[in-house]
């Protein structure tokens, strides 16, 4: 791997133009540089994602040690304070003096001579400094204390306080900067847990059992997942408790169809598709090729043959397959808020009016999904975010438009979790207070 702190610049100056999603920057070039040093790697990825996480936290101390509000400052000039800042402050392994060194040298290589000694300046005041710094005061101003605290902005902290309360919503955005183990849903076609368990550990990859699903499990201590046999081998693959919940309580049987709407990367279709045991048929649809794609790889990889993957607009009703369908996933595009912690830009790109527009997005899906459903047959509905207008509203304007009634989902859930509103047939999970994404799961029946 070239110089791993260039190669984060790089991902930093992508995703503050908007060029790329920050997931999709870092996986690229993780991709690209898979056989270099692990150190490296390691280094490049965590420099990215805490640099982005903590992005308000960084502009906030940077404002209060530089003439020029970071904000005004050029893209790659930027990119360089915050990920120096974010060394000095949360890197500890790293000396400050090779934070500010390394900072100037890339401006320099990157035409920047000039304003080498004002990035040099900042980033040495701040390390002398670290003690100085000044933060909000939680009791003058809470909304504002927690958003620098927790880097999250202040709009979004006031949003989740019309539902919750302060205690709840800080357990929220501070689950957000907790690190994350990779969670792995294991096929039981493929021998199941048990077998992964050992496969995985023969490699020396530390496995946990997951909280809420039997197949699940969280690995930690690996470098790259393609160089695990079990992963390589289609005996497993990455996806959350929550989708995999979600999943689970769509409760198919052998030899159905089932159809999931906008399925990329495809982990809900491929646990239904391992459920039914090579029977019946999942056809999992998204909008681009390059979605389709990404089901297509993991078709491959695992080898169901009983799965299919097809390009298709959710928006646009397909006649063809009318009351075809014995369950239909429609786990719809969303605001994103309940995965913020492993999709850091979301947080600095989503707004509320961008919300609004998103469930009217939204119910022109629903309406072509409920179509799709036989009589008897069941819907899923389900999002990754916790906006009550994007899940519970859109759940009863389902059953206040269609002929769907709610399904008590109480005996269905992992005997851990108790939600009231199961009875109600759906549940809003909650990063920081359940043991997953933050996930919204309603299932409905056609009468």
């Amino acid at each position: 791997m070239q110089n791993p702190r260039e190669c984060a610049l790089d991902v930093l100056i992508k995703v503050d133009k908007k060029e790329e999603l920050s997931h999709i920057a870092i996986s690229n070039v993780l991709e690209k540089y898979q056989f270099s040093e692990k150190r490296d790697r390691a280094f490049f990825t965590r420099l990215v994602e805490g640099t982005l996480e903590r992005q308000i936290t960084i502009d906030y101390v940077a404002d209060q040690f530089s003439k020029t509000k970071i904000r005004k400052c050029k893209p790659l000039i930027r990119a360089l304070l915050r990920m120096g800042i974010y060394q000095i402050l949360y890197m500890d392994q790293v000396p400050d003096s090779a934070a500010c060194n390394e900072a100037v040298k890339l401006a320099k290589k990157r035409g920047f001579s000039r304003l080498s000694g004002f990035v040099n300046g900042v980033l040495r005041n701040i390390s002398r400094k670290k003690d100085e710094i000044q933060y909000p005061s939680r009791e003058k101003n809470l909304e504002t204390y927690l958003s620098v605290a927790y880097s999250i902005p202040e709009w979004i902290i006031k949003f989740f306080q019309k539902t919750y309360d302060n205690e709840t919503v800080e357990k929220i955005i501070a689950s957000y900067l907790e690190e994350r183990k990779t969670t792995l849903c294991c096929l039981i076609s493929k021998g199941g847990k048990e077998a992964v368990r050992k496969e995985l550990e023969a490699e020396g990859v530390t496995v946990e059992d997951g909280s809420l699903i039997e197949n699940a499990v969280q690995i930690s201590d690996y470098d790259f997942l393609y160089r695990l046999k079990a992963f390589r081998e289609g005996s497993c693959y990455v996806q959350d408790e929550s989708s995999m919940l979600c999943a689970k309580l769509a409760s198919v049987q052998k030899e159905q169809f089932v159809m999931d709407l906008c399925s990329a990367p495809g982990g809900k279709s491929l646990y239904v598709a391992d459920q039914l045991k090579g029977s019946g048929r999942v056809l999992s649809r998204d909008l681009t090729e390059y979605k389709t794609d990404l089901i297509e790889d993991n078709i491959d990889r695992v080898g169901f043959t009983n799965m299919e993957s097809e390009v298709f607009d959710a928006r646009v009703l397909d006649e063809e397959h009318i009351e075809a369908a014995d369950v239909v996933i429609a786990d719809v595009p969303c605001s994103g808020l309940g995965i913020m912690g492993k999709k850091n830009d979301i947080k600095y790109h989503i707004s509320e009016e961008g919300m609004k527009d998103l469930v009217k997005l939204q119910r022109e899906i629903l309406a072509n999904a409920v179509q799709y459903v036989k009589h008897g047959g069941t819907l899923i509905y389900s999002t990754c975010t916790i906006n009550p207008a994007e899940n519970e509203e859109n759940f009863r304007w389902i059953l206040d438009h269609f002929d769907f009634e709610a399904v008590d989902i109480t005996k269905e859930l992992p005997k851990d979790l108790k939600i009231e509103t199961a009875q109600e047939g759906f549940i809003q999970l909650l990063p920081g207070i359940h043991p997953c994404d933050g996930f919204f799961i309603g299932k409905l029946r056609r009468k």
